[in-house]
Formats: structure tokens, C-alpha cells, sequence
């Protein structure tokens, strides 16, 4: 009999120590799933506004659209780099998802126009020197904040190099593409001169 309920104290005593781990691990299990799930921010909404839409489509031309739109994108940019300052991370990062939107509005607005035309590339030029300038702005508002929102600004910043790629491929393509074609025309006259050359030497 003393042997049985010193066997029943032990087992109480492991029981209690037991539920008490229990009780104090599931809390913590709990409190660190929403810390998993709220690891990435919610993606910033690209949109232009409608007073920037009525600025834009108000311009007089399309110089003056690109250069309206390049203007109201820096102001976006400006303004989270301020609100990174103060540590408004989600401000900011709807403010660059504005800029995003205007952006892609202006390269969207030129992609159908002929790219072989001068004032066509003068545009894209505009577009890649702001993009070129405003890059490494881009990179010190990333590194400046929390990776959960982190995550959004550096696909932003993908989408910047290639705006770039892109103006520059459509300024200076027409360049690049004429190359070989003047190659390819120089071949024939060459050979016509080889067989002309060779004509007389046939002839005893």
C-alpha cells in the first residue's frame, strides 16, 4: 500500500509538471503565428489618382503629358522618402506604390508610338534619365525599412530597371537595329566586284 501511493504522488507530481509546460507553451505557440502571418505587408495599391489623372490627360502634348507625369512621380517619391523618416513604413510604401502607377502610365502611353521618330525617343530619354536618377533614392527608402515591407519596394525597384531597360532599348534601337542591315547590304556589291574582278581573268 505505501509503495502504491507513493506511485500515485510521483505520477500526480509529473502530471501537474506536464500540464503546466502545456500551459505555458501553447500561449507562446500562439502568439507567434499572426508575427508568421503578418510577415509580408499588404501590397501597396497602384493607382493614379483622379487629380493626377486630370493633370495628365489635360496636358497640351505629349512632351508636356511625360513631363507632368515625371513631376507628379517625384513628388510621390519625395513624399515617402519623408514618411520613411518618420517611420511610416505604410505610408510610404502607398506613396511608391502611386509612384509605380505613374510610371507605368507613362511608358504604357508611349509603347504604342513609332520609336524610329526623334521626338519619340527624346521622351523615352526623359523617362530613363528620372528613372536613372531616382534609383538609388529608391534603394536607401528600402534599406531604411522593415522587411515586411521591404519585400514590396524591392520588386518596385525591379520594376524601375527595367522602365530603364526598356527606354533605352526604345532609344537607341533604331541605332542598334540598322547595324546589320548596312552589313548585309555591303556583302552583294562586294561580290559583284569579286566577279567582276574575276571576269577578265577567265577570258584568254
Amino acid at each position: 500500500m505505501k509503495s502504491l501511493g507513493t506511485h500515485l504522488r510521483i505520477s500526480y507530481r509529473v502530471l501537474k509538471l506536464a500540464l503546466l509546460c502545456l500551459a505555458i507553451y501553447v500561449p507562446a505557440l500562439r502568439a507567434q503565428e499572426p508575427a508568421a502571418q503578418q510577415l509580408t505587408a499588404p501590397p501597396p495599391l497602384r493607382i493614379v489618382s483622379r487629380v493626377e489623372r486630370e493633370r495628365i490627360d489635360g496636358a497640351d502634348n505629349s512632351k508636356a503629358r511625360i513631363r507632368t507625369t515625371i513631376e507628379l512621380a517625384e513628388l510621390r517619391l519625395s513624399k515617402a522618402e519623408v514618411l520613411t523618416n518618420q517611420h511610416d513604413f505604410e505610408g510610404a510604401t502607398g506613396e511608391l506604390g502611386k509612384y509605380e502607377a505613374l510610371i507605368d502610365d507613362a511608358l504604357s502611353y508611349l509603347s504604342p508610338m513609332m520609336r524610329d521618330k526623334d521626338k519619340t525617343r527624346d521622351l523615352y530619354k526623359r523617362i530613363e534619365l528620372a528613372l536613372r536618377a531616382q534609383g538609388p533614392r529608391l534603394t536607401a527608402i528600402r534599406r531604411s525599412t522593415p522587411l515586411e515591407y521591404a519585400v514590396w519596394i524591392k520588386g518596385l525597384e525591379e520594376f524601375a530597371r527595367k522602365g530603364r531597360t526598356e527606354a533605352l532599348n526604345s532609344f537607341y534601337g533604331h541605332t542598334v537595329f540598322r547595324e546589320p542591315q548596312k552589313k548585309a547590304e555591303e556583302r552583294p556589291p562586294d561580290k559583284t566586284r569579286k566577279n567582276s574582278a574575276a571576269g577578265p581573268e577567265r577570258t584568254p
